[in-house]
This record gives C-alpha cells, structure tokens and sequence, in this order.
C-alpha cells in the first residue's frame, strides 16, 4: 500500500518552496501525494501554483479582506479537520513559518497525524522579531516527527532544544538543503525578457522587496528614504521595487519613492518573473526570507533591511549583510558595494550555504524509506 502524503500550504512562499516537492513526491510510485491550499494568499497563491503545473486536491479558500491572524489560526483549524478526515494522510508536510503551517500542523497533531516539517529548524529567538513568524515555527518544529532541516545550523538548533521538549523521542531531524533553491532550476531562464527589465538596461539595478509587520511605520519610512538617496545619488542606478499588496506599504512606497524616473513601482511579479529579475540585478535590498536564501543562488549580495535573520548561514558565509532599517545605515551599506568593487565582489563570490538544488530528493527519499 503506498504511502498518503497530504502537502499544505496556503502563501505565495510557501507554494514556491513546496511546488517543486510536490513534483518530486508525485514521481515516487511509493507514495500518493495529496494538495491542500488554505487560501491565505489568492492570486499570488495561484500564479505559482500555474508555473509549477500543480492542482490542488482541496482549497479552504479563506481569504478575507482585512484578516486577522486569529481569524486565518481558527479557519484554517476548523478547515483542515474535515480535510484530515477525508484524506486520512500518513503524514502532513507543511513548510517554515507561516500561520497557515502553524494552524495546519496543530490540527494534524489534534487528529494525531504525524507532522513533516520542510524548513524546520530556523531560529531568532525572539518572538517578536519576525512577528509572529518565530513563534510559528518554533511551535511547528515542537509538534513535527520530521524535521527537514535546509542546513547543518538549522539541525543544531533543534538537538540543542531536543533534551527539553517532551516532543523529542518521536522527532527526527534531517538534513535537506533548501527546496527554494530546487525551485531556481525551474524558474530561471536564460531566454528571459521583459519590458522592465529593457527599461533598466545598462544600469545596475537594485532590486527591493519589504513588507514585514514590524517594518510598518517608521523602519519602512527610513529604508525608503536610503533607497531614494542612492539613486538619486547614483545616475547608473534604478530601482525596482514590487509593492505587496498591504496598502499600508503600498502608501509608504507612493509617498517616498514615487515621483522619481529610476524608481519604478510594479505589481507584485509571479514567481518566474521575480526570480529572473533576480538573475539580472545587480544588488537586492530586501526584509523578506526566502530572498536571503535565493539570492546568494544567483550570485547577488543582499543588504537585509532587518534587526534578526533567522538565516545566520547567509550572514556567516559573506552573502548576506543584516542592516537593520536604520537610514543611514541602509545607505552606507549601499554605497559601500556600489562604490567598492572588492567589497561587492566578496559577497558576489561567496559561497552558497542553502543546499544544491537536490532538496526535495532528499525529502522523498526519507518518506519512502519509512
């Protein structure tokens, strides 16, 4: 009897570092493989879904406008009981850190259904930065049997936790590399084009994502800010910066980068637009995550506009540079690696510590084995 796997995911990050392990788990004759996606994201959800040609089995579709964390905890709990029933799953696979893989592998724990986690292991220790994504993950990794850990750091935060959790005799931790990085070899294109990126042709461009809770406010005020100086500094320099749809960052970025003509504000990009403006920008400023891993992928330093990383390994390895939202931080930062080209190229050049692109592999095979 093969082996039911039910996936849940329900963000456009999660759909892109799950997708390609739904592939690989679908090639696996040992197993049955089974989607569900919450909904939490909706039409980012989906682009990434049509780029990886995957269809889910079932959609909580729980999108709201205005949605609170509690209200996507409880719909998510309440949604995965009768998709647990149906399915009756050997095990769940959910990824990092959001409230979705949070509520998700709660209710498998509810119906005792063992958890996987894809990306177990990342820590800050601060339960307040990222909010409330450190939580999330901390309480998945308790609740898991399986820990897919993308590094040698990330499985050392978890046997150092194991001897005083009550979770640690049925949790096994394994080392995977990152499945974000498999998804780079399905996305990036060396025939790519697009009109945005003739527009910033012989420049160097800088690349911009941010959109974390604790950066509303003023830390987003004073990221931009140092962005805008740059450039306006810099005449080879343009910017592109894809504005989440949150209107309280989509407000900020109209105030304080709108108006110039080497700033360009777009839409959100689908997965295989992003990941090739990756490939052809010069330098990446960003708050996100999975960006920290991607990036260093292609060969592109990123300044982390953050105070914590839960990726030290980027950190470590010369990849990444934590800049915290501080203005003239941001900005010294950036001058240094446009203005230095030894500096820029020691980060250039690192060396990748996120995985080869054989993640998903590496998970399969463990779900077969069992």
């Amino acid at each position: 009897m093969r082996r039911r796997v039910l996936l849940v995911f329900g963000t456009r990050p999660e759909a892109i570092k799950m997708c390609p392990l739904v592939n690989e788990l679908k090639r696996r004759d040992q197993l049955e493989t089974l989607v569900c996606v919450t909904g939490q994201h909706r039409e980012m959800l989906h682009q990434v879904l049509d780029v990886f040609g995957v269809v889910p089995d079932y959609d909580l579709d729980i999108m709201e406008d205005a949605q609170t964390l509690s209200g996507v905890t409880t719909s998510v709990l309440q949604g995965m009981r009768g998709i647990l029933d149906a399915t009756s799953p050997d095990v769940v696979l959910v990824h990092g850190d959001t409230t979705t893989s949070l509520a998700s592998a709660l209710a498998a724990f509810y119906a005792q259904v063992p958890v996987g986690h894809v990306e177990a292991g990342l820590r800050t220790y601060d339960l307040d930065s990222p909010f409330p994504e450190e939580f999330n993950r901390e309480a998945v990794d308790l609740l898991s049997a399986y820990c897919f850990a993308p590094t040698k750091r990330a499985r050392e935060n978890l046997q150092a936790e194991m001897p005083t959790i009550a979770a640690a005799p049925r949790r096994r931790v394994f080392v995977t590399g990152n499945t974000g990085i498999d998804a780079l070899r399905t996305t990036v294109r060396p025939d790519y084009s697009n009109p945005t990126l003739d527009w910033a042709e012989g420049s160097r461009l800088l690349l911009v994502t941010a959109h974390r809770r604790e950066n509303l406010g003023d830390p987003m005020v004073h990221m931009f800010r140092a962005i805008r100086r740059v450039v306006e500094e810099t005449e080879d320099v343009k910017v592109i910066y894809p504005v989440h749809m949150n209107p309280r960052v989509r407000e900020v970025a109209r105030a304080e980068l709108g108006g110039c003509d080497r700033i360009r504000l777009v839409e959100p990009l689908d997965v295989v637009d992003f990941h090739n403006f990756m490939q052809r920008s010069y330098l990446i400023l960003t708050d996100s995550g999975g960006i920290q891993e991607e990036a260093p992928s292609l060969g592109k330093p990123v300044l982390v506009m953050r105070d914590t990383t839960e990726r030290p390994e980027g950190v470590a390895a010369g990849t990444l540079r934590l800049v915290g939202t501080d203005e003239k931080a941001i900005h010294a930062a950036c001058r240094e690696l446009l203005d230095d080209p030894s500096a820029y190229a020691a980060m250039a050049h690192a060396s990748n510590p996120y995985g080869d692109g054989h993640a998903c592999e590496r998970i399969a095979d463990v779900l077969c084995q069992e």
